[in-house]
């Protein structure tokens, strides 16, 4: 009979010898490799210039984000609101899929696979300066933003950035939102057709309607299996997003190609760069898990 402390035991981690020593490895390996990469490359490491580009001190306003910082401004922001985007259009595309009509599978099913079968390079690109970059000034968004006062300004620069900027992101945005939305589909396609069949069939021995049935059945139990998934897909979105660097879009990538330039310290920009976006997505995955954990807990 095993006992209850065993190795294989629920219960709180521990950090033990054996994790300490991998830990020791791990570091070890890194620290040799950066070594190596010094000596054959006769590299001097000098992380001074690009670190001065993290932030800047202000003879008014203190301390102040400069580039890379600014950079990760961007970068939250435009996934920020890209997930949104993804999250609705994704969603309502997965019920499509999962529908008995068939016209609303037929489209779903034609954004879903256009999309994934197209790299999202090639996709930016073509949606960007063919669609959005069309769709955006026919709005007629800079010439309100224009018209704005400074408090409106204020609160458009926060929400996207320079206001200057404001319409070059939206589009970004919205492409980078689409992009993303052909995987959120599929996800809340699978949790919906996960759920036995025997959950319709009870409903509607009940004399629900199809349409109460999905609302007040079927989707709340879709959503406790789909946001795990959906949690992970949000963090491949922050490292997607990297891509709309392509379509000059001031973000962390962007400003960190421009930082190496301008210091000649590719090996150290591009370092912290990756130091950021690991950052931002080991707290998305902290956060994520911590969802899962609580969902599991709801389903068992």
């Amino acid at each position: 009979m095993q006992r209850p402390g065993g190795p294989f035991a629920r219960g709180t981690p521990r950090f033990g010898l054996l994790d300490a020593a991998l830990l020791a490895i791990v570091v070890g390996a890194l620290g040799f490799l950066a070594w190596r990469a010094g000596a054959a490359l006769d590299y001097r490491w000098n992380f001074g210039p690009v670190l001065g580009f993290v932030a800047r001190h202000d003879a008014e306003r203190g301390w102040v984000a400069n580039l890379l910082l600014q950079g990760v401004m961007t970068t939250l922001r435009v996934s920020f609101w890209a997930a949104i985007v993804a999250a609705v259009v994704g969603t309502l595309m997965g019920i499509a899929r999962s529908a008995t009509a068939l016209l609303p599978r037929l489209v779903a099913g034609a954004y879903v696979e256009t999309i994934r079968n197209i790299p999202p390079l090639v996709f930016i690109f073509v949606f960007y300066f063919f669609v959005t970059a069309q769709i955006v000034p026919a709005l007629g968004l800079e010439d309100w933003i224009r018209r704005q006062d400074e408090d409106t300004l204020r609160v458009i620069g926060w929400l996207f950035g320079p206001p200057q900027h404001a319409t070059g992101v939206i589009a970004a945005i919205l492409c980078l939102g689409l992009f993303e939305g052909a995987y959120v589909a599929e996800i809340v396609r699978a949790g919906i057709q996960s759920l036995p069949r025997g959950q319709w069939e009870a409903g509607q021995a009940l004399g629900l309607s199809r349409l109460r049935l999905f609302r007040l059945v079927i989707l709340p139990q879709a959503v406790a299996r789909v946001v795990p998934p959906l949690a992970g897909q949000g963090i491949s979105l922050v490292k997607d997003s990297s891509i709309i660097s392509l379509i000059s879009i001031q973000d962390l990538s962007f400003l960190g190609n421009e930082v190496a330039a301008t210091t000649g310290r590719v090996f150290e920009t591009w370092l912290v760069v990756a130091l950021f976006y690991f950052i931002i997505c080991a707290l998305l995955s902290a956060a994520a898990a911590r969802l899962e954990r609580r969902f599991a807990k709801r389903m068992s």
